[in-house]
């Protein structure tokens, strides 16, 4: 556009370019000003100096720049510690107040391990500070009481005693086991293996896996797991034995081990069971749970 036309457009216009013109020559102007006053450092980057002082040896401006605390290590609990002890150790002010953050929301040091999850400290940070890290009593773990630590050994002991149980098609001879053996059928645990075997010695041995359930809440579930032998059954000599020793026997009540001891005495010894039948202490179901230890 020619000097002669712009006196063409109307005033208004004029002004308009005028002042475009004037802001683009400003902002040009301002730009150059800046760009002299930064200057690029040693490490690429650009810095602003400080008004008004210079370097005395070079007479080039002086830079601001960030003082470096040096690290102090000391012993320190991350729990207690304060803001002053934490910035002495090269911790940052910020990192400081995530601390804080932590421990006011009822966050627990617990080990030195937990204190590396603080944000921003670096592993070479976390090394150094790490020979100094305490953690005090109060914040420890509880299961580290000494009441904790005999709970868990016991546990531990229970686990390291722990009886493999049989599996579905396997056996155990009922009247051969000792309580150690009878445990490891599904179901007995030491006190149904104590109980089987104080009621075998009172029988004199088993002649059905059934006869279990004579004990009070034996559980049914594990009668397939037991085989009877019969001929280790001992039986009784009801001719020899007297009032107290009959008595003895689970299916020999008083009033049967005296009708016994007073047909001996009347009668004369015992040669059969059936002897017995016509006593009513003996009912039918009664000789036949006796028979099988029974002798004469």
């Amino acid at each position: 556009m020619k000097l002669k036309e712009f006196f063409y457009f109307n005033r208004s216009d004029r002004q308009a370019i005028l002042f475009l013109l004037a802001l683009a020559v400003a902002a040009i102007t301002a730009f150059f000003l800046f760009d002299d006053k930064t200057v690029t450092t040693e490490n690429g980057c650009r810095s602003q100096p400080q008004k008004g002082r210079v370097d005395g040896k070079t007479g080039r401006p002086l830079y601001y720049k960030v003082e470096e605390r040096t690290p102090e290590l000391f012993t320190f609990d991350p729990n207690t510690a304060d803001s002053t002890a934490l910035l002495s150790l090269g911790l940052r002010p910020w990192q400081v107040r995530n601390i804080y953050k932590y421990r006011s929301k009822g966050g627990i040091y617990r080990c030195p391990a937990d204190f590396a999850r603080l944000y921003g400290l670096t592993q070479k940070q976390y090394l150094a500070l790490k020979p100094y890290i305490r953690i005090g009593k109060a914040y420890q773990p509880a299961a580290l009481l000494p009441e904790a630590q005999e709970r868990k050994a016991r546990h531990d002991s229970l686990v390291a005693h722990y009886t493999p149980k049989l599996k579905a098609g396997e056996h155990i001879e009922l009247n051969a086991a000792d309580t150690s053996l009878l445990q490891h059928v599904p179901g007995i645990g030491p006190y149904y293996a104590r109980q089987i075997v104080r009621y075998r010695d009172r029988l004199g041995g088993f002649v059905n896996p059934a006869q279990l359930l004579e004990i009070d809440g034996f559980p049914a579930t594990s009668l397939n797991y037991f085989s009877v032998n019969a001929a280790l059954v001992s039986r009784l000599n009801v001719n020899q034995l007297t009032l107290s020793q009959l008595r003895h026997h689970p299916y020999i009540d008083f009033y049967m081990a005296r009708d016994i001891v007073d047909y001996r005495r009347l009668r004369g010894p015992l040669k059969r069971l059936d002897d017995l039948r016509l006593l009513k202490s003996f009912p039918p179901e009664a000789l036949e749970r006796l028979r099988p230890y029974i002798t004469f």
